[in-house]
């Protein structure tokens, strides 16, 4: 079996509004909800709307050989649902031909399975039963944010039921080992991971348009060429990539349209491979060899790793304040609180704090509303500063509830114990007369039999004679 397994990323940040010091405790809404319609709407028409219409297209065309997954995050599920219906529905349309696979992540597309287990199980299990709700889909494969991983989350994910896991095909972890194969985790080998081939992916996503690029223009022919070139023995093309590369990062004129339209067709009449879900290729594939990954990983910049997110102090004291609330937070049990620690959570907020100048600085200030890396930093402590101040606020208030109950139900004791002290104390006084006419009673039975009057009268009679 030698396969393409084509996977999207589809994700749009809930985007903060410039939120300064003198809103702090006085506004507690951080929302730039104009940018966040207007975005989503234009990435809608350039991209999502009309490369739904071509995938199902394709799928219907090609009668169950062309398959392909996504991965939508919970955030831009959020944002279909308030801004852009239609494309929802879009998905669910393709879900219903039965070739697409819908993986399961982070719902707040965050960095949680860096910082513990409890906050990263809530959020992979709300987002699957997102999932489920909209795609009738139970997920089995899934696949982190940004392609994060390592051998302890991936042992976290094959904990939680998952069979399959998607990361990046890096470098530094592979050595000399090919990514066109099936791994699986190096601490629970149940799990079982498909490493993107980058190079093949990268051509697509970041150098189709470039006219400086040696290979310009990319054609499906030029590329089925490629990969016929993949030795024999190797098995799987992981193909990873941002949806928004068709339409959005890759514009229509650029021809991006075009070339996906005809790759599926290219691929099936002139090359080997056929077209595999995750699922497929876990299932239907051997594991050669665990993959030791001690150090996480990503898909983002040359590095592969995590300093687009965490490479600074400035990510890194946001990062750790951030969750040092969220115990608080969900003591709090306030909804509110909660949805807005998921939004505050959405590792963009991080990647736009990133001092990367160099080799990856184009792609992070091409994704980055701020105009400086320390813009976004101050930004967002701000909004957290006011939600902490929340949070305290609410807890405090639960506290007090709690001590109001508490002083109620001992008082109510109280009320009790006096009640039964001033019983208590009445059995007490009646006790010695009781005791005194027993005394009585056992000395002169007849008296006692009669009565304290006759017994006195017949003593008085006693007397006189």
């Amino acid at each position: 079996m030698r396969t393409i397994c084509f996977y999207f990323q589809v994700h749009q940040p809930f985007r903060f509004r410039r939120y300064r010091f003198f809103d702090i405790g006085n506004d507690h809404y951080y929302y730039d909800d104009y940018s966040n319609e207007s975005i989503l709407n234009k990435v809608a028409q350039k991209c999502y709307l009309p490369a739904n219409a071509l995938m199902l297209d394709l799928i219907q065309k090609h009668k169950g050989k062309f398959k392909i997954a996504y991965s939508i995050s919970g955030i831009a599920m959020d944002q279909f649902r308030l801004y852009a219906p239609e494309v929802l529905e879009s998905f669910k349309k393709l879900a219903d031909t039965g070739q697409v696979e819908f993986l399961a992540e982070t719902y707040a597309h965050s960095l949680s399975s860096l910082k513990g287990k409890e906050e990263f199980q809530r959020q992979v299990k709300a987002h699957s039963e997102l999932i489920s709700e909209h795609f009738g889909q139970v997920p089995k494969v899934f696949r982190n944010t940004e392609l994060i991983y390592s051998d302890e989350i991936g042992a976290m994910v094959a904990a939680m039921g998952y069979k399959a896991m998607l990361t990046e095909g890096a470098k530094h972890v592979l050595g000399w080992k090919s990514p066109n194969y099936l791994y699986c985790n190096a601490i629970n080998p149940k799990l079982k991971l498909l490493l993107k081939n980058f190079k093949l992916s990268d051509d697509i996503a970041f150098r189709f348009s470039n006219k400086g690029w040696p290979e310009y223009p990319l054609t499906a022919e030029k590329y089925v060429e490629w990969l016929n070139q993949v030795p024999d023995n190797e098995e799987v093309i992981n193909l990873f990539m941002d949806y928004e590369t068709f339409g959005e990062h890759q514009w229509k004129e650029t021809g991006i349209f075009d070339f996906l339209k005809a790759l599926p067709e290219t691929v099936i009449k002139q090359s080997p491979f056929t077209f595999s879900t995750p699922s497929e290729v876990a299932r239907k594939l051997q594991v050669v060899s665990a993959v030791n990954v001690p150090n996480a990983i990503s898909w983002a910049d040359e590095e592969r790793d995590l300093t687009a997110w965490l490479g600074n102090e400035l990510q890194n004291e946001a990062f750790e304040k951030l969750y040092s609330l969220g115990e608080k937070v969900y003591a709090s049990g306030d909804n509110a609180l909660q949805q807005d620690y998921a939004y505050l959570q959405v590792s963009d907020h991080f990647y736009y704090m990133s001092t990367k100048f160099f080799s990856d600085g184009e792609v992070h200030s091409y994704f980055n509303p701020y105009d400086t890396p320390y813009d976004a930093f101050i930004n967002y402590m701000n909004v957290l500063s006011d939600f902490e101040i929340r949070v305290n606020a609410a807890v405090r208030s639960d506290v007090d509830d709690q001590v109001v109950r508490l002083s109620k139900i001992i008082k109510e004791k109280e009320e009790q114990v006096e009640k039964l002290e001033k019983r208590l104390a009445v059995r007490q006084e009646a006790a010695p007369k009781k005791a005194t006419a027993k005394k009585v009673a056992e000395k002169s039975p007849a008296a006692a039999k009669k009565g304290p009057a006759t017994a006195k009268k017949k003593s008085s009679t006693t007397k006189k004679s």
